[in-house]
């Protein structure tokens, strides 16, 4: 969002983004765009998001704005019912496939709501874009709607100069959500003779301690909580091997196209992966990543080590990544989203 934001602003739009404050929310940094976050009584559960939607309808409902965008399903409601009250352009977009995250999916009541907010809001947002084609594919599929796909590519960053990574330590960075494999990550870092370090938090965060803690592996992995995106961009390069999993039940996790596997080739980073179609194309085309067909303890633990010990291969992908980065970058993809508000 900060770098959509950003580049909205440098290109002479006045931005305010929003967003909630929680217990514990690290403190805004100034950016060239303004922020706001809104203060919930609940945290979590359908009570925040009734109250966090009602609180935002209202907060939209007095501001001016020539067009308000809806980010993911959760804040869709409010902009669709104020920006009709008041006759504004309304844009929807999707960072996943909402309905279909495993933590959706296996709760019938709560996917049955989520549902049924999406079949009666997305075909009422014309305008909108998406994080890959598959997903923009699947929403015309459903509901009519031409979405343009503008991926979440890091900006292209200078590499600090790293004479000889002292520890060869693995990343994970991103939610530590249900789906993200943890349940067969953690068990799997028995068998690799390397430190995990985990930046970031999520509804799998406690339960992802708990089993860290129940195999005795408190040394060996490292849960820093939420890292600033600043101070990740520096801790990322210094890795040996990134992260990118996700389970294969779902099709939200299966047609998943993370930020932070762009995160990693712009690090210069290589990272063992799910084998799945979207990662699949990108990997044919630039070959940045060990994938993985399975994401059980075994496989895990044989494609880290792996990694870790064949040299040539990984200065091979390493190589690759440095390449594709000055391709697959913010300042190149940047160029769709401006030349959608432009049209719009």
């Amino acid at each position: 969002m900060h770098r959509i934001a950003g580049s909205l602003s440098a290109a002479g739009y006045r931005v305010l983004l929003v967003g909630r404050h929680r217990k514990g929310s690290l403190p805004l940094v100034e950016k060239s765009f303004s922020q706001k976050r809104l203060r919930c009584v609940f945290s979590a559960g359908l009570l925040f998001y009734a109250e966090f939607n009602l609180r935002l309808f209202f907060f939209l409902l007095f501001r001016k704005a020539d067009v308000v965008c809806a980010i993911d399903l959760d804040t869709i409601l409010p902009v669709y019912f104020t920006t009709l009250i008041k006759n504004q352009k309304r844009v929807y977009d999707a960072h996943e496939l909402f309905t279909e995250q495993k933590e959706v999916l296996t709760r019938r009541l709560i996917h049955a709501i989520w549902l049924a907010i999406e079949r009666f809001a997305v075909p009422r947002f014309r305008n909108g874009y998406t994080v890959n084609n598959f997903i923009a594919g699947e929403l015309t599929r459903r509901y009519g709607v031409g979405y343009a796909v503008v991926r979440n590519l890091p900006r292209l960053s200078v590499l600090p100069v790293i004479k000889e990574k002292k520890e060869k330590w693995i990343l994970y960075q991103g939610s530590v959500n249900e789906g993200r494999c943890f349940e067969t990550l953690i068990p799997a870092m028995k068998d690799v003779d390397a430190k995990l370090v985990v930046c970031g938090e999520g509804n799998f965060f406690e339960q992802a301690r708990a089993l860290t803690k129940k195999l005795g592996l408190e040394q060996k992995i490292e849960f820093r909580g939420y890292v600033l995106p600043g101070d990740l961009a520096k801790l990322t390069p210094t890795a040996h091997i990134g992260l990118t999993l996700f389970e294969q039940e779902g099709m939200n996790q299966y047609q998943s196209l993370a930020n932070r596997f762009f995160d990693y080739t712009m690090a210069g980073v290589p990272q063992v992966c799910v084998n799945y179609p979207e990662y699949a194309a990108i990997n044919d085309q630039y070959h940045i990543m060990y994938p993985v067909n399975s994401t059980d303890p075994d496989t895990l633990a044989r494609a880290m080590n792996n990694l870790m010990a064949d040299d040539v291969f990984y200065e091979e992908l390493r190589l690759n990544c440095l390449k594709a980065r000055t391709i697959l970058n913010w300042e190149t993809e940047e160029k769709k989203l401006l030349g959608f508000y432009k049209l719009l």
